[in-house]
């Protein structure tokens, strides 16, 4: 057998030997390629380049780097994936050969060391490195060439290609595994010939060397993935899953065929268990691939919404389609019935109808007009629309969306930090306790026992479930919380929620519906009937660009009955309008402005107007002639779902409080009409931060929902900051979650979501460590054949993949 490269592992072919000095030791490479890849790599003092090479080209050296990259450095071709207006940029890559949190680590620390780097994270469930790095200080393509000297193949993320390569590894898998599929079932007639007769007749070395021909190539081929990740691990000096999983495979072919040369040493083979348990392994890694991405699934389907390609209208009037990473800011593009919007823009010309359930979580389209906005992704139902480019792709709301759902995804809670601690250490007790095993019943009763006492304690405790018992979990969580239109940004929010015990709402445009609205009036004279009154008031205000004007004409225009005439209209500033109607001086406004007219005021409107200010109304006087018609108090409503949800968390034992900087009294209305809550009324900005403050110096747990600049402070201190979505783009970006939806219910339901994930997290790590409890005394006590552990080991991996999955059916019966 030829010499395997020292740094693919290839069979290096006689013509294509290159030798180097490597850190004082000559090695032996298939190519110069490898040759040098290898040599760079010790220099920068990682030799764990080989912790990571890529099961998706196991069977290819490394591949030589492209001389191209030097192209990302380009603005020009940054621009279409980072915000090249910064110096410190952040950009998503895709790379290849991510296989176990050993390959994690390694790229994480790798980076860290490089000046420059900010930060890089690795989401090892999506096989994507999320990166922030100084442009003044180091370049893009020189990011790349490291990791691609580490062995990873990275360049900028786009979801087809991600995709492609997801395939691609998957496709892989499912290669080696239907080959060992078809090795077991042909192995399985000579473990039942042998196990029938054949293995004391003269039969027995024939039956023995047909299963060796059978093993051997399984051995080869399907499981080069688990070799592979185990010499990289071992050549760069880290414990990874790998490594008990070979050695175990690799124990039992050894002994086995040790027995085949020499028979008289009475031993057993294991060539059918060597097959079988490879045939499980693979099934299981195969299974486990397929189920991270539908767990995952929630960002594709998100990306599907973006369109590829955009109608758009040139200068000449022409329309023609364009890939929509070539548009930029001011271009025009039109939008078809029935066709989705491929960026966020502003309508030029044309109506019509939005579907923007993907973006709010509402169901009923939203009728657009000349000026509106739209977002990329929403669709179009009917009418034609030229729409003025705003932003595109990652720039746009959906691409945003993509990047939170993402970036909870892949980050981790404080929890799964543990776990990852943990995880080195459970590699290090395995191979203690399987040496353990081995010397033990080697020394005991014998050594067929002790090898499958030993190869059992490698195979079983694989601490694959263990690491998936979190991200895992968060990734499903978030992909739910997505599809309500709730925007979890980080996933350690999710265990903060679950501990909340305080929610602190900001009143005005979060408990409330943040728009005024008529609650009450008031007829003070018979001469002017109430028909005649509104249509006079929906005519005074139409000409109004007031708040107020605007809430008094939908109120009236319904309830008027004709069009009067008007002329002569004024409108009067912080006073209110007046108009010649039919030959009559009406006016609308306020209290102050009518007194100061001097109109007189009966001694029961004063009480009424009296009454309605106690009650946090705003109230507008309307006169005819300077004599005193109606008086109308509009207010602030509570939204529709207000009252349920502080009830609801009440009962879960949440306290409830309400801040605002609005007047006193108004605020203690609306805290008696959500059940009594506590108020702290009349604050400053800074002043909500403080009280923020208090209750968690009181050692309370504290969720700060607000939508507005002046809830900015409040909501980067509080432990969880929850905005609406409709809120300013300030306190958005201060919150760690967003309500696209802008249902209060959202808040419950995410702290309910919060509580599920939280459970279900505990759960994989108790079932996880269970099955060790369970499986590893009797692989030790050798009470447990390679077999069954093969079989058990992805079992444990499955069980807790299907317990995070659980969390989208408990959510949907929230």
């Amino acid at each position: 057998m030829s010499q395997p490269c020292y740094h693919c592992g290839q069979p290096i072919v006689e013509t294509g030997l290159v030798s180097r000095a490597v850190a004082g030791e000559s090695r032996d490479f298939c190519c110069h390629g490898c040759a040098g890849a290898c040599e760079a790599i010790y220099e920068a003092g990682l030799s764990s380049f080989y912790d990571k090479a890529e099961k998706d080209e196991a069977r290819q050296p490394v591949p030589v780097i492209p001389k191209d990259l030097a192209m990302f450095d380009h603005d020009e071709v940054q621009g279409q994936f980072v915000d090249i207006s910064k110096s410190v940029r952040e950009i998503e890559l895709m790379a290849e050969g991510i296989h176990c949190a050993a390959c994690v680590w390694l790229i994480e620390h790798r980076l860290a060391k490089e000046s420059g780097i900010v930060s890089a994270y690795v989401n090892f469930t999506t096989r994507r490195i999320r990166l922030k790095w100084n442009n003044n200080l180091i370049q893009l393509s020189r990011i790349l060439q490291i990791l691609g000297e580490l062995g990873y193949a990275s360049q900028p993320y786009d979801p087809q290609l991600s995709q492609q390569a997801l395939e691609r590894y998957n496709k892989g898998l499912l290669y080696r595994f239907a080959f060992a599929s078809f090795a077991m079932m042909n192995i399985m007639w000579i473990s039942i010939s042998l196990y029938f007769g054949a293995d004391d007749s003269e039969y027995q070395a024939f039956f023995h060397w047909v299963a060796l021909g059978i093993a051997t190539p399984t051995l080869l081929y399907s499981g080069q993935p688990f070799f592979i990740g185990a010499w990289q691990a071992i050549r760069g000096r880290r414990l990874g899953m790998d490594i008990s999983i070979s050695l175990g495979i690799l124990t039992t072919y050894f002994y086995s065929l040790y027995v085949t040369f020499v028979p008289e040493s009475g031993g057993s083979v294991y060539f059918d268990t060597l097959v079988d348990f490879m045939f499980f392994l693979l099934l299981g890694r195969y299974l486990e691939s397929i189920s991270k991405s539908k767990a995952v699934d929630a960002t594709h389907r998100l990306m599907s919404l973006q369109p590829k390609i955009a109608r758009q209208r040139m200068d000449d009037g022409s329309e023609r389609f364009t890939a929509v990473r070539l548009l930029k800011a001011g271009d025009l593009v039109w939008v078809h019935p029935g066709d989705r919007v491929p960026v966020d823009g502003v309508i030029v010309e044309g109506e019509g109808h939005c579907d923007e359930s993907m973006l709010t979580g509402e169901s009923v389209p939203v009728h657009k007009r000349l000026g509106d906005k739209v977002s990329a992704g929403t669709h179009n139902q009917d009418g034609a629309l030229l729409v003025e480019v705003r932003q595109v792709l990652a720039e746009s709301a959906l691409g945003k969306i993509i990047r939170l759902v993402e970036d909870a995804q892949a980050s981790k809670a404080p929890i799964a930090r543990t776990a990852d601690r943990v995880i080195p250490w459970f590699v290090a007790v395995t191979l203690s306790l399987a040496t353990f095993s081995l010397i033990y019943w080697w020394l005991t009763l014998n050594l067929d026992t002790a090898i499958m006492a030993a190869t059992a304690v490698l195979i079983v405790t694989c601490p694959c479930a263990f690491g998936l018992a979190t991200p895992m979990a968060i990734a499903v969580a978030s992909g739910v919380a997505a599809r309500w239109g709730v925007l979890v940004k980080n996933g350690a929010v999710l265990e903060q929620l679950s501990n909340t015990t305080h929610v602190l709402f900001d009143k005005t445009g979060t408990l409330t519906k943040g728009e005024m609205s008529v609650v009450a009036y008031q007829r003070w004279t018979d001469q002017v009937d109430e028909a005649r009154l509104w249509s006079v008031v929906a005519l005074l205000e139409s000409r109004s660009s007031h708040a107020l004007a605007k809430a008094l004409q939908a109120f009236a225009s319904p309830l008027g009955h004709d069009a009067p005439s008007m002329e002569g209209f004024l409108s009067l500033s912080g006073r209110g309008v007046q108009a010649q109607i039919d030959g009559q001086l009406w006016q609308a406004g306020s209290v102050g402005w009518m007194q100061s007219q001097g109109m007189p005021f009966l001694p029961e409107s004063e009480v009424w107007l009296a009454e309605q200010a106690n009650q946090g109304a705003t109230s507008v006087c309307v006169s005819c002639d300077g004599v005193l018609v109606a008086t109308i108090a509009l207010a602030d409503s509570l939204r529709d779902d207000a009252v349920e949800v502080v009830a609801a968390l009440q009962a879960r034992g949440i306290q409830v409080s309400m801040i605002t900087g609005d007047r006193a009294a108004v605020a203690a209305v609306f805290a008696q009409q959500l059940g009594g809550i506590s108020v702290t009324a009349e604050v400053l900005p800074e002043d909500k931060e403080a009280v923020v403050r208090s209750l968690q110096g009181d050692g309370r747990v504290v969720v700060f929902v607000g939508d507005g600049i002046n809830d900015a402070p409040a909501l980067v201190r509080a432990d969880v900051g929850i905005a609406l979505g409709s809120g300013t783009e300030v306190s958005v970006d201060s919150a760690e979650v967003v309500l696209l939806n802008n249902q209060l219910a959202s808040v419950l339901n995410t702290i309910k979501l919060s509580t599920i994930t939280l459970r279900t997290i505990r759960q994989n790590i108790a079932m996880s460590l269970l099955y060790n409890l369970i499986m590893v005394p009797l692989a030790v006590s050798a009470k447990l054949t390679p077999l069954m552990a093969a079989i058990g080991m992805p079992l444990s991996s499955l069980l807790v993949i299907g317990n995070a999955a659980r969390i989208k059916s408990k959510a949907n019966r929230k």
